[in-house]
């Protein structure tokens, strides 16, 4: 039977497939739910529109740790609204509650997007051997038949004292399966491992180890090593690129840094520098 077989008959048994068995709730909650770690709930639901919704309508009732998984999203979502769709159990889909206040001011919560996108490409790389690139400013990369593809995503959203994180995987989805040419998975890219309870748990562990560093040091990327360890792992930097922006303006060229404040630094071809924010960024070529 094939992943695309066993999704597809699904209305035989939900939880028949051997090659995309079902999340050990009990395991996960016992391994990752401890005295005095990071993590105070999990919970794992066969489907939902989006973890992300769910988690932010129940934020304020929640303490911070609270981490909601789903086997299937039926209403994910990316940034700037686009959709995030796979079949039922071929990829991680959870969202996190992190509530940073009072020990990280607010103005430093926008780093949490990029600590996200560095504690999973740290947990892929222990947990399945593979080696993860991180796009500016929220999707992770993998290497398919040489082409860099897009196999995650992540999407922070405030709440009224905090911060949802979301984070999509494509861990089993074959190439019939993607939702666009570009996109990747781990299967894809040849992982060592696609069992998805020890990947959940590697990715929540790095993300409990960055955020804590983090939160000590006051959010500050700097001190806490996340500024060094994105620019590291992001395959942005460097890159010949164009930034589209808010209001239909867009920006060309190099890619030289992420600021202090997280946004990427581009310099133009006159040789002027311009900090973005938000926006859209496409890789055009390498730079040499």
């Amino acid at each position: 039977m094939t992943p695309s077989d066993a999704s597809s008959g699904a209305s035989a048994g939900r939880w028949s497939s051997l090659d995309r068995p079902p999340l050990n709730a009990a395991a996960l909650q016992r391994a990752l739910v401890t005295e005095g770690g990071l993590w105070t709930s999990l919970e794992v639901v066969p489907a939902t529109g989006s973890t992300n919704t769910d988690l932010a309508a129940r934020a304020a009732a929640l303490p911070e740790g609270a981490v909601l998984v789903a086997e299937e999203q039926t209403a994910g979502r990316g940034r700037l609204d686009r959709s995030w769709t796979a079949p039922a159990r071929s990829g991680l889909f959870f969202s996190v509650l992190l509530k940073p206040g009072p020990a990280v001011p607010e103005e430093r919560w926008g780093w949490l997007t990029l600590l996200a996108g560095v504690a999973t490409a740290a947990g892929l790389s222990r947990a399945a051997g593979v080696d993860t690139a991180l796009k500016w400013p929220n999707d992770l990369l993998v290497t398919v038949d040489g082409d860099e593809r897009k196999t995650g995503g992540i999407l922070a959203e405030r709440v009224a004292d905090g911060v949802v994180v979301g984070i999509g995987l494509n861990v089993t989805l074959t190439e019939d399966e993607l939702p666009v040419p570009a996109a990747g998975s781990l299967l894809l890219a040849k992982a060592s491992a696609t069992d998805r309870d020890p990947l959940l748990k590697s990715v929540l562990r790095s993300l409990e180890q960055w955020y804590g560093n983090w939160r000590e040091a006051g959010g500050d990327p700097g001190a806490s090593g996340l500024q060094e360890a994105y620019a590291a792992g992001c395959a942005t930097l460097g890159k010949h690129v164009r930034a589209d922006l808010p209001g239909g303006r867009a920006l060309t060229g190099t890619a030289e840094a992420v600021d202090a404040d997280g946004r990427l630094v581009i310099r133009t071809a006159d040789g002027e520098r311009e900090a973005v924010g938000a926006g859209d960024v496409v890789h055009l070529r390498s730079v040499h």
